[in-house]
């Protein structure tokens, strides 16, 4: 088919394609729609609007949108709550009810003669909002990105961002009147936030001003000493002065105020500088911090408890000589020792991750406790450890085959920690470990808010030396892992969520991946999931070189250089797909946000004949370029720089924007972004879409859905609902998939 017969049945709106060409290292790199990078000038003005206009029209006859938007919308709907933070006699979580757009900030008093705090010994207390964001913006578009405690419960900070650009105002309120006794502080962007005793100053993040470094806003980043009722002009910087603008800082103290711990990244590496500072050795503005780890490629994380001595033990979870990740103590008078002075007590495994630690050093324990968690071929495993005997003592059994993640612990040092546990058909619940015990239970503000005080399996089962029991789900949709081949030999993992379990038949596949900035794909509850497996489709979930499913030397075989493989590693989950019987060529679709949109970017302009349809979210597509906009430069760790002569030819040779070729039939595409999106510009999105929309010669569309008031990360879940109904209902119109309750046939609710 020729490409104006192909434009005789679906006119897309003008692009002018202009004769820009970039010379790079002596290769010449064409950029015809880099006019487009500008949303604001006139032409892309009208271009937008045109595009706008063409995504409502062909919308408008996708059948079955109303009951894919009552089907998402009625799965994401079930009340959720997150782990709480103990602080003072108080207990702070979100939690999120049907029909609410927003988690609120809830609060609950432990009341007189409450005892140690704990979240437990609230469970009977009166419970109140203490920060709605629909309360602040009726209009939606206001997110709470980030919230701290004080150290006594009675102050709270808080960090508030509009229309999806992340771009935090940081206050300070009074936790019994809900008076702002601070703030608004800005040039924060979901800041730690380090509290000292007495609720009167804090450390945390916030950037340079903007005008000493024009078009490098959100960069330059230091750590500063703010105290409470001052203005933040007058901070006190303490670190990140002649340090590389793309760093990201995070801060930490312990709750006697003793210890300062910071950690650095450059962008979004995975290697950390860590630092600790004795704070009573030196004034609070001008702390005296000393390496814990420097220069080193290595991801390490301190772990300091109220208490210690400069002779007692802090701990880190590190991957330094262990990519798998190990747990190591230290003392604080031995730092200058360097990783001589380290002792290892929670041993690298060979079959799995280390992905989280809490420490609990309770007065009632003999010896501080780490619970550590773990992903064995991505799948969430919680182990209990002696981190003064280094010994396991016992394994956490879960609730079923998943995800564990937003662990928390009382700050003070207790016996309690509170982690969220989620599956393919199982929506997060969080659950309450005690250490004397050694049980796992439902924390019973969740099962009081969701209504299902039991859950999966036996959360009341006390921790043993056996790993949890893997069992069956349920619900109309099946989880099973599989492992497969790439195409260089290397074991990769999936999972595949069907109505049946097994390839029954073909059906109307839909494949996903990230393989990423080390990044774990586990298994998580997701509505869209749900509502396609529901319809009688399969969903694939595949864990690829690039993230963190095997550690770090995973996630370094697809990144930089290596990129490549991520790619392989998804065409070898498609084809599998197909082998196995579970779908048919024709009828597979794939879909991918952030690094995601990038990954199924190259796949459809790699092999645009192996898919019939497209999703690609908030993506980076333009890699030559992508590190002169949005969050760009932080991601050169991963990607590498096309100012890098030796790299550019790698990001060439991938890049999804220049491989687009004139007459190809390229399957079905949307693509979405935010205008509010400051990770990913939308730029990618726009100008792809004018390249595929010149290039096609197939029969589907090529769209772009282009959202206001929103960015890349939380919005409101009627908003979210929308887009992923949205997404579903364009797919299975190119896979042949029935709306829910469609002539497939829905599985029983």
């Amino acid at each position: 088919m020729t490409t104006d017969a192909r434009r005789t049945r679906r006119p897309y709106p003008h692009a002018e394609r202009q004769d820009v060409v970039q010379e790079l290292h002596g290769v010449r790199v064409p950029d015809p729609y880099r006019w487009l990078e500008d949303a604001e000038t006139t032409e892309t003005r009208r271009w937008s609007a045109a595009q706008e206009a063409l995504y409502a029209a062909e919308r408008a006859a996708w059948p079955g949108l109303e009951q894919w938007e009552a089907e998402v919308a009625a799965l994401g709907a079930g009340a959720r709550v997150r782990s709480p933070k103990v602080r003072g006699g108080r207990v702070f979580w979100l939690r999120q009810e049907a029909g609410q757009e927003h988690p609120v900030l809830v609060v609950a008093e432990a009341g007189a003669g409450a005892g140690t705090p704990s979240a437990t010994a609230t469970a009977t207390a009166t419970e109140r909002v203490l920060l709605d964001p629909s309360a602040l913006d009726p209009s939606g578009r206001t997110v709470l990105d980030a919230w701290e405690p004080s150290v006594e419960g009675d102050l709270l900070a808080y960090q508030v961002s509009r229309d999806g650009t992340e771009d935090s105002l940081l206050r300070v309120i009074d936790v019994a009147t809900g008076e702002v006794v601070d703030g608004p502080s800005d040039r924060v962007r979901k800041s730690s936030i380090g509290w000292l005793p007495g609720g009167g100053a804090f450390y945390y993040v916030r950037q340079l001003d903007p005008r000493l470094n024009p078009g490098e806003e959100r960069y330059h980043r230091r750590v500063c000493l703010h105290r409470v009722g001052t203005s933040p002009d007058t901070d006190a910087v303490v670190f990140g002065e002649g340090r590389d603008k793309t760093q990201f800082y995070s801060v930490s103290v312990t709750e006697d105020g003793r210890w300062l711990g910071i950690t650095a990244t450059l962008g979004t590496g995975r290697g950390t500088d860590v630092y600790l500072a004795d704070l009573s050795a030196a004034p609070l503005d001008r702390p005296l911090l000393r390496p814990v780890q420097e220069g080193m490629g290595a991801a390490t994380r301190l772990h300091a408890v109220p208490g210690t001595g400069p002779a007692d033990r802090v701990w880190l979870r590190t991957d330094r000589d262990a990519a798998r990740g190990r747990v190591v103590a230290c003392r604080p008078d031995a730092l200058h020792l360097g990783h001589e002075a380290w002792h290892e007590v929670v041993p690298e495994r060979p079959d799995a991750v280390l992905t989280h630690l809490v420490v609990l050093s309770g007065p009632e324990l003999k010896n501080p406790l780490g619970l550590a968690a773990w992903t064995r071929d991505t799948v969430a495993e919680v182990t209990l450890h002696d981190l003064v005997e280094g010994r396991q003592v016992a394994t956490v059994p879960l609730p079923g085959t998943g995800a564990v993640g937003d662990f928390s612990a009382v700050a003070s040092g207790g016996h309690e920690a509170w982690f969220a546990y989620t599956d393919f058909v199982t929506p997060v619940r969080v659950l309450h470990f005690d250490a004397r015990t050694r049980r796992l239970t439902r924390w019973e503000r969740d099962a009081r808010a969701t209504g299902d005080p039991d859950g999966p399996g036996d959360p009341d089962a006390p921790a043993t030396g056996d790993p949890a029991v893997d069992r069956p789900t349920t619900g109309g949709a099946v989880t099973r892992q599989v492992a497969f081949p790439s195409r260089d030999g290397t074991t990769v993992r999936m999972f595949v969520i069907s109505p049946a379990g097994h390839p029954d038949r073909p059906r109307p596949a839909l494949l996903t991946g990230y393989g990423g900035f080390g990044r774990t794909m586990s298994p998580r509850y997701r509505a869209q999931v749900l509502a396609w497996v529901r319809a009688g489709g399969v969903f694939a979930w595949a864990g690829l070189r690039g993230g963190g499913e095997e550690g770090e030397a995973w996630h370094r075989a697809g990144s930089g250089a290596h990129k490549q493989n991520t790619f392989d590693d998804f065409a070898a989950a498609a084809d599998r797909l197909v082998e196995a019987g579970w779908t048919e060529p024709g009828r597979i679709a794939i879909m991918g946000g952030s690094n995601g949109g990038l990954l199924v970017g190259a796949a459809l302009t790699q092999e645009p004949g192996k898919y019939a349809a497209v999703v690609c979210s908030s993506p980076l597509l333009d890699m030559v370029r992508y590190e002169l906009s949005g969050l760009g430069p932080s991601w050169t760790p991963e990607y590498g720089s096309a100012q890098d002569p030796e790299r550019l030819p790698v990001l060439l040779g991938y890049s999804p924007y220049h491989r687009v070729a004139p007459g190809t039939a390229y399957p079905a595409v949307l693509l979405t972004a935010a205008d509010g999106d400051t990770r990913t510009d939308p730029l990618h999105a726009r100008k792809m879409c004018a390249a595929l929309q010149h290039a096609t010669s197939g029969p589907g569309p090529v769209l772009l859905r282009l959202e206001h008031g929103v960015g890349h990360g939380d919005r409101a879940a009627s908003r979210a609902a929308a887009l992923q109904a949205e997404c579903l209902a364009f797919l299975a119109s190119h896979v042949g998939l029935p709306p829910p309750g469609g002539a497939a046939g829905a599985p029983p609710r």
